[in-house]
C-alpha cells in the first residue's frame, strides 16, 4: 500500500477500508485512531459486543482460529489492510492469503502475515531472536510432556519460568523454585494456553530466570520517514509491572543507562527489522545494569503502552495507525506517566462504573473504561492514568484514580 495519497469517505464506494482482526481494549483505540484519519473500519472478534465493535462502522462475529471463516469474510469485505490486534488467529491462513490473494484482491497484512506467525507462537519468535539473529535471551528449552518438562528443567535449572508456547496476558505462566512445583507448573500452563490441543498435552517452553533489575517495553515504530522508506522509530522506554505475567502497572519514561538503553534499540531494531512491513511492536526486554535480554515481542499495541495516552503527543495507538496507512509519525514524550488497571473484582454481566468522579479530581488524571460486556474478577476492565512532574508522582496519582473506581453489579 505504501505512502496514502488520499483516504477516501467511510461508507462510499471510495473507502479506504481498514479490517481489524480483534476487537479488545487495545484494537478499540486503533479503531477510533483510524476513524479519526477517516478510515473506513471494520471490527471482528470472536464474540459480540467486544469493545471496539461498539465504535466500528461495521462488525462481525467469526472464531479467530477458524481460517476458512476468515478468509470468506476478507472476499466479503475486500478491506485494504487487515490488522491482526490479538495473537490467537488463523495466522496460516494468513500467511497463505498474503502470499495467494483473495479471489483476486491482495489485502495488506499489518505488519506482515509472517510476523503474526513468528509471534504468536513462543517457539517461533525466541528461536528466530536466539538462533538466526544471535540476540541474548534466557536459557531456554521446549517440552511436550510432563517427563520432557522435567527433563528441560533439570538441565536449566531453578528457578525457572514455564509458560505455554502459545498464550496471553500471563495465563499458563509459572514460577517454579522447586521440584515440589513442578506439576502444578504443568497443569496450569494446559489450562492456560490459548490455541485448544485436540486431546494433546500443550507445548511449554521453560526459561532459566533472569535476576534482572526490571523490564521494559521499547515500543518500536516501524514507517515511512523523510526519505520515503521504511525507517525505525522508538518511543522513550516503558517500565511496568507485571504480576503472574499480566501488566498491573506501567509508566513512562523508564530511567536507564545510555548504554542499557542503546542495547535496547539494537535489539528491537534487529528484531522489527527481521519481521519487517509498518506499524509499531511492543518489544519487552528484561535489565541488569547494562545488559540486555530480549524476551518477547507483539507486532501491535502493547497493553503497557496505554500510558501513552497520557504521555505522548500521538499514543502508541495513534503511532500505528499513522505507519499502518504511510504517513509520517513522532514518538516524542510529552510529559512524564503512568498508567495503572482497573480490575472487575467481580463475575457478573452488564456491570456498572462508581467513584468515576472521585477519580477524576486526581490531579491529572483521565480513564478509560473500556465497555467489556462481561466482568471477571482478574479481568481489565479500564485503566487510569495521570501525569505529573515525575514518574514516581505520576505512579501514585494512576494508582489511586484507579482505586477509586468501583465495579459493582448493575
Amino acid at each position: 500500500m505504501g505512502v496514502v495519497k488520499r483516504i477516501g469517505t467511510p461508507l462510499s464506494a471510495c473507502a479506504t477500508r481498514v479490517m481489524l482482526l480483534g476487537c479488545g481494549e487495545l484494537g478499540k483505540e486503533v479503531i477510533i485512531a483510524l476513524q479519526r484519519l477517516g478510515c473506513e473500519v471494520i471490527g471482528v472478534d470472536r464474540y459480540a459486543d467486544a469493545p471496539g465493535m461498539q465504535v466500528a462502522h461495521r462488525s462481525h462475529v467469526v472464531s479467530m482460529t477458524d481460517g476458512a471463516a476468515l478468509r470468506a469474510l476478507i472476499e466479503r469485505k475486500k478491506p485494504a489492510l487487515v490488522v491482526p490486534e490479538i495473537e490467537a488467529i488463523a495466522t496460516a491462513a494468513l500467511v497463505e492469503m498474503e502470499r495467494d490473494g483473495v479471489a483476486g484482491h491482495f489485502p495488506e497484512f499489518i505488519p506482515t502475515a509472517r510476523a503474526a506467525q513468528l509471534t504468536m507462537n513462543r517457539e517461533g519468535i525466541r528461536r528466530l531472536a536466539a538462533e538466526e539473529l544471535g540476540l541474548p535471551v534466557s536459557p531456554y528449552r521446549f517440552a511436550d510432556t510432563l517427563g520432557e518438562l522435567q527433563a528441560a528443567i533439570d538441565s536449566i535449572g531453578f528457578p525457572c519460568v514455564v509458560k505455554p508456547v502459545m498464550s496471553s496476558s500471563g495465563k499458563g505462566q509459572s514460577l517454579l523454585k522447586g521440584q515440589t512445583d513442578v506439576q502444578a507448573a504443568w497443569d496450569y500452563a494446559q489450562a492456560g494456553g490459548r490455541v485448544a490441543h485436540f486431546g494433546k498435552p500443550g507445548r511449554v517452553i521453560v526459561e532459566g530466570f533472569i535476576d534482572f533489575d526490571y523490564e521494559i517495553t521499547l515500543l518500536t515504530v516501524r514507517a515511512v520517514g523523510a526519505s520515503g522508506e521504511v525507517e525505525t522509530f522508538f518511543c522513550e522506554p516503558i517500565g511496568h509491572v507485571q504480576v503472574n505475567g499480566d501488566y498491573v502497572e506501567s509508566w513512562q519514561p523508564m530511567a536507564m543507562t545510555p548504554a542499557a538503553l542503546q542495547k535496547s534499540r539494537d535489539i528491537a531494531r534487529a528484531v522489527t527489522s527481521n519481521l519487517g512491513g509498518r506499524g509499531i511492536f511492543g518489544v519487552e526486554l528484561f535489565v541488569k545494569g547494562d545488559q540486555v535480554w530480549f524476551s518477547e515481542v507483539s507486532p501491535r499495541p502493547h497493553d503497557t503502552g496505554l500510558v501513552t495516552l497520557a504521555t505522548q503527543r500521538l499514543s502508541e495507538f495513534e503511532l500505528h495507525a499513522r505507519a499502518i496507512l504511510g504517513l509520517p509519525v513522532d514518538t516524542a514524550l510529552r510529559r512524564p506517566g503512568a498508567s495503572a488497571v482497573i480490575y472487575g473484582g467481580i463475575e457478573e454481566k452488564g456491570i456498572a462504573f462508581e467513584g468515576v468522579a472521585e477519580a477524576l479530581q486526581v490531579p491529572e488524571s483521565d480513564l478509560r473504561l473500556f465497555g467489556k460486556p462481561e466482568s471477571f474478577v482478574k479481568r481489565r476492565m479500564g485503566v487510569a492514568v495521570a501525569n505529573a512532574d515525575t514518574t514516581d508522582e505520576a505512579r501514585t496519582r494512576a494508582k489511586l484514580a484507579a482505586s477509586r473506581v468501583k465495579p459493582v453489579r448493575a
